[in-house]
């Protein structure tokens, strides 16, 4: 098969052998893989692999059929339209994928945005709700919100019921956030626009300090991103007077029963969402599999709205 590689600090398409489901894996015949910015952290050398994926072909997440089930594989069939979250791989013709990470394509859904859809949104549903426990009615501020882990957020939690309010520092991007649920502000002097009772912080540390100034009492920070640094001084004083919460998370590294997990979450909580026509799969660009040198560095240009995406067939 041919696969996105990681070769000197270089991303080029490359041979490699067809791998072959285990246990309770299916073999997906890749049709589309978003881009993410781990992955431009693992063409740096920054960010290897987890144990058990590809440590040279990048990609954590794709969309494609089911062509073979390895033993015990049972819950999809062969032809099934599946997409999931990986460790790794998923920037290829072919990928192995335990049964239990993968989720039904919604019916409407075409190959591109399904390609870019799990990382994003399994990434924002599960710090909003899981670890923030955002509820009806409460004031979410999304941080770096025209990406695709930021436009992912908004749309939940004004699907929700909360009130979105988004930073945005490209204006051109703003109008386009905008339509997607939520009030669309400047970074700079975001702490004045509180009090928000959730942050979630895409940026990293060069926020910190004003996300714990705008938070309501009992307010919680969620980070997911350190794009923009990962060293911040907090004042803990003013985090007992707010009984506020910081929290961080990835998923990546987690294991599979807990990435299994996010997948049930998606499953009862996001695709039918996606069903009724309420969320969508901005895509910013699309590249053929040869062109992924292209891909990664228009990922990296910034400026744009949502995903980039390699389409494999």
């Amino acid at each position: 098969m041919r696969a996105a590689t990681i070769r000197d600090g270089e991303v080029v398409v490359a041979e490699h052998p067809d791998p072959q489901p285990g246990a309770g894996e299916v073999l997906v015949r890749v049709h589309a893989a978003g881009l993410n910015g781990a992955d431009i952290h693992q063409r740096a050398g920054h960010y290897p692999a987890p144990p058990g994926s590809p440590p040279d072909i990048p990609g954590l997440e794709l969309a494609g059929e089911v062509v073979a089930r390895g033993p015990g594989a049972e819950r999809f069939a062969e032809g099934d339209r599946v997409m999931a979250i990986v460790g790794g791989g998923g920037q290829a013709e072919l990928a192995t994928v335990h049964e239990r990470q993968l989720m039904p394509i919604p019916a409407d859904l075409g190959w591109t945005e399904a390609g870019g859809l799990p990382e994003v949104f399994t990434t924002a549903h599960d710090a909003l709700f899981t670890q923030a426990g955002l509820r009806p009615g409460e004031r979410l501020l999304v941080h770096g919100a025209a990406g695709g882990v930021g436009t992912a957020g908004v749309q939940l939690g004004a699907a929700a019921g909360a009130q979105v309010t988004a930073s945005v520092r490209n204006e051109r991007l703003r109008d386009d956030v905008a339509g997607l649920g939520a009030t669309v502000i400047a970074p700079e002097g975001f702490a004045e626009r509180g009090p928000f009772d959730v942050v979630l912080e895409l940026v990293g540390a060069p926020n910190l300090a004003d996300d714990l100034h705008a938070l309501a009492t009992s307010g919680r920070i969620v980070v997911i991103g350190i794009g923009g640094g990962a060293k911040a001084d907090l004042n803990l004083g003013a985090m007992m007077g707010k009984r506020a919460t910081v929290r961080a998370s990835t998923l990546r590294p987690r294991p599979l029963e807990e990435k299994a997990l996010t997948a049930r979450a998606m499953e009862r909580h996001v695709l039918p969402l996606f069903e009724r026509g309420l969320l969508r799969v901005p895509v910013a660009a699309t590249y053929p599999l040869d062109a992924v040198a292209e891909a990664y560095e228009r990922f990296t240009s910034g400026g744009k709205l949502g995903k980039i995406v390699l389409e494999l067939t």
